[in-house]
């Protein structure tokens, strides 16, 4: 009878030690847009609407972290596809959100300002001065629509901040902003993008990245700086050294978007920001 009392006892400590173990894996949820789906990097999800990889920056961060990953990230979202229909049938990214979520990233902004359509309006294959400048056209009159664009998002963007700590209200909320796609001064012809234009589009992606974080510090979430990240790491360095891939990319992603080298230094970022990750994991 003692042995089985002791054999019982042994279960019960290992049952509940298994139960501890599980209960300490985070609950990791990932929403944005397409800087964090990872459009084109192989292998792409099933749901290839969304365009989103198994390698994106979230996929990296819950394997350093050991979470349990709900990535709803999407190509193309706004701020809006949170509560809607991306498509008029993606679920709404909310949805992906619980009471018992510990862990929420976020990457959003630029598809609200249309900032990708506003960069292939800024090449010029020819040099100044054949062509038009996209920031004398933004910026005509002396009223610069694209940063009044950022602007009026800023309280959307804090408004969905306030709708995820709602809904997961233990969740650590990661906030990024957006990387440094182009050095100061650009690398014209390289990338068909006039110096002052090219200036022009990363001081936008700039402004995102800082209302983003703005808002995030008025909410106590954590600000992830993806732009440190890349710095080196732009559309103008050699293919190999590239985080980010310019109009004709030199791996498999999409045009103006984070490569696999850049999605793994971004996943390892964020992880970082939850914990501290060795060195030989990174």
């Amino acid at each position: 009878m003692r042995i089985v009392a002791g054999l019982a006892l042994v279960a019960t400590l290992v049952a509940g030690t298994t139960a501890a173990q599980a209960d300490d894996t985070l609950d990791y949820v990932a929403l944005g847009d397409s800087a964090a789906a990872g459009p084109l990097i192989p292998n792409q999800d099933p749901a290839l609407w969304c365009l989103r990889s198994d390698q994106n920056y979230p996929q990296v961060a819950a394997k350093l972290l050991g979470a349990r990953l709900t990535d709803v990230t999407c190509s193309g979202a706004k701020t809006d596809d949170f509560a809607g229909r991306q498509f008029g049938f993606v679920a709404p990214q909310y949805d992906a959100l619980k009471p018992s979520t510990d862990l929420v990233s976020l990457t959003i902004g630029a598809n609200d300002i249309g900032l990708f359509q506003t960069a292939l309006s800024c090449i010029n294959l020819l040099p100044e001065p054949a062509g038009l400048s996209c920031k004398d056209r933004y910026t005509a009159g002396g009223a610069d629509q694209l940063a009044a664009a950022v602007d009026a998002w800023a309280p959307e963007f804090g408004a969905a901040l306030d709708e995820i700590k709602r809904r997961s209200p233990n969740a650590k909320l990661l906030v990024t902003g957006y990387g440094t796609y182009i050095r100061p001064g650009g690398c014209y012809p390289r990338q068909p993008v006039w110096g002052r234009d090219a200036d022009y589009l990363q001081g936008v992606m700039n402004r995102i990245s800082a209302t983003a974080r703005s808002e995030a510090s008025k909410r106590g979430a954590t600000f992830v700086d993806f732009a440190a990240v890349t710095v080196g790491h732009d559309i103008c360095a050699e293919p190999a050294d590239r985080y980010l891939e310019g109009l004709i990319p030199t791996t498999i992603a999409a045009p103006l978007h984070p490569n696999a080298a850049g999605m793994k230094a971004f996943g390892t970022t964020v992880a970082s920001a939850v914990r501290p990750v060795p060195p030989s994991a990174a």
